[in-house]
Formats: structure tokens, C-alpha cells, sequence
């Protein structure tokens, strides 16, 4: 049985407790009772990957809508990001609606997202490539209207520090996204030449300078197409509906690849 197969039957444990639990429990009606006293009994290796299916479902949504409303109000290009994600992730109309209630909790003024942001550490452990995909949903949230405003801002270096990213670590992730955003939408025009921003582009895509080595490009590279491989973080606990994320995330990556190489002549 699939994680949400679990979550509807009750069949979960630790991933629907504490604040988590609560806005799971909001957004499909149900009833967790296991509160927040039990957290501190459990150990990252004792949770199922359906656990943390379900943990990393309910923070993602939920954490986006207040990502959205950070700058005071929610746009309309923000709304098509978390619409966008969930057709992407093909959900069935139960899991829309829940993913669409996780959302509006999110806005709420007493929605604590800090809590949320600290269970969903606490149950991913040490699996540190899916805590690094759960940013980088948020960024691109944060990034849909095309300007990231300083309360935006603050919050996702906050929820990176929860999570285990130091500052550098945030703005290296941040600059990726932002390239990434640029690269993949100049890619949806129809122009014969490469211009040299694209190429500017492909390079913060692959978080390296220009004057990195071939070498360095490569090892870059691999990290990167290692971090988003679809089928190591639903290993660790992405929802399989998030596969399509994982892999367009890699997809990206390598056509900024193959444009890197083409522009150095690498075989």
C-alpha cells in the first residue's frame, strides 16, 4: 500500500504526529492523537519511507503557502506554482484537495511554520539530498512572481538553517535556482544561436565558474545529477508522485550540461 494508502487508513506512525500530524490530520479529516510527546522517542531510522512520504507531502504544501504569502499577499503566479506542482505530480482529486488545504493552512497567521520545518528534519535525519529538494521547492515558489521580496527571503534562509544549510549553502542553492529559472525559460524560445548569457546561465546551473576546470565541471556535474536522481530520493522518502519534479530538475541540469560542453568542445 502506497503512503497515502496508509495516511487515509490510519496506518502511519510517527509522520502524523506532532505538527505535521495536525495539518495532515486539517486537510484529510482525520484524527492524530499522538501529539508532540512522542517525537523525541523516535530515531530517523525507526520511521518507514511511507512515514516520511507523508511528512515531506504535508511540510512541502503547507510551508509553500506561507512561502506565498511572505510578502503580504499570495499572487496569482505564485497560486499556479502550487497548482502547477500538483498537476505535475498528477494527484488524485483526494490528494489535490488535501495538498489544496495544506496550502491555505499555510497562510494562516497562526500556521507555525518553524515547527513543521523542524519535525520534517528531525524525520528525514540525514537525508540531506531530500531536505536540499524540499528547499529548492520552496525557492521556486518564492521565485514565481519574478522578484524574491526580503520577507520571502528571510524565511526560506530561516526554514535552510532549520534544516541544517548555512547561510552560503542557501545562497549557493538560491543562485541555482534563479539560473535555473533564467535558463529553463529561455529554453521555451526559439532562437537559432546561443547567446553568451545562456551560457552564463548554464554555468550557475551547475553552481561552477567559468574558469572551472573540465575536471571540476564533471565532478559538479555528477553531485548534482547524484543529488535529484528521482529514484534515490524516493528511496529516502519523496513522494513518488514528486518523481516528475526530480526528474525535469535533472533534466535541466543536463542540458546546461551538454551546452557547457559543446561551448568547451568536451567530448
Amino acid at each position: 500500500m502506497s503512503w497515502w494508502g496508509k495516511l487515509i487508513g490510519g496506518a502511519l506512525g510517527f509522520a502524523v504526529s506532532g505538527p505535521i500530524g495536525a495539518v495532515l490530520g486539517a486537510a484529510i479529516g482525520h484524527s492524530f492523537d499522538k501529539g508532540l510527546a512522542g517525537i523525541e522517542n523516535f530515531a530517523p531510522d525507526d520511521l518507514s519511507t511511507e512515514d516520511i512520504q507523508a511528512a515531506f507531502f504535508g511540510a512541502t504544501f503547507s510551508i509553500m503557502g506561507h512561502v506565498a504569502k511572505a510578502d503580504g499577499i499570495v499572487s496569482q503566479d505564485e497560486i499556479s506554482v502550487a497548482q502547477n506542482t500538483m498537476s505535475r505530480m498528477q494527484l488524485n482529486n483526494e490528494q489535490q484537495k488535501a495538498a489544496q488545504s495544506l496550502f491555505t493552512q499555510g497562510k494562516s497567521a497562526s500556521f507555525d511554520y518553524k515547527a513543521v520545518a523542524e519535525q520534517l528534519k528531525q524525520e528525514c535525519g540525514r537525508r540531506r539530498n531530500l531536505l536540499q529538494m524540499f528547499i529548492e521547492i520552496q525557492i521556486a515558489t518564492a521565485l514565481a512572481d519574478g522578484e524574491l521580496h526580503a520577507n520571502e527571503q528571510a524565511i526560506l534562509m530561516e526554514l535552510a538553517e532549520i534544516l541544517g544549510f548555512n547561510r552560503q549553502q542557501f545562497e549557493h542553492l538560491l543562485a541555482m535556482a534563479v539560473a535555473q529559472q533564467r535558463f529553463h525559460h529561455s529554453n521555451q524560445g526559439f532562437e537559432t544561436e546561443v547567446h553568451a548569457s545562456k551560457i552564463d546561465e548554464a554555468y550557475e546551473v551547475l553552481g561552477v565558474n567559468q574558469d572551472c576546470s573540465d575536471q571540476e565541471l564533471k565532478r559538479a556535474y555528477r553531485r548534482l545529477m547524484s543529488q535529484h536522481h528521482p529514484d534515490k530520493l524516493v528511496a529516502k522518502g519523496l513522494p513518488e508522485e514528486m518523481m516528475k519534479l526530480a526528474t525535469e530538475k535533472t533534466q535541466q541540469i543536463k542540458e546546461a550540461y551538454e551546452l557547457v560542453k559543446q561551448n568547451r568542445n568536451l567530448k
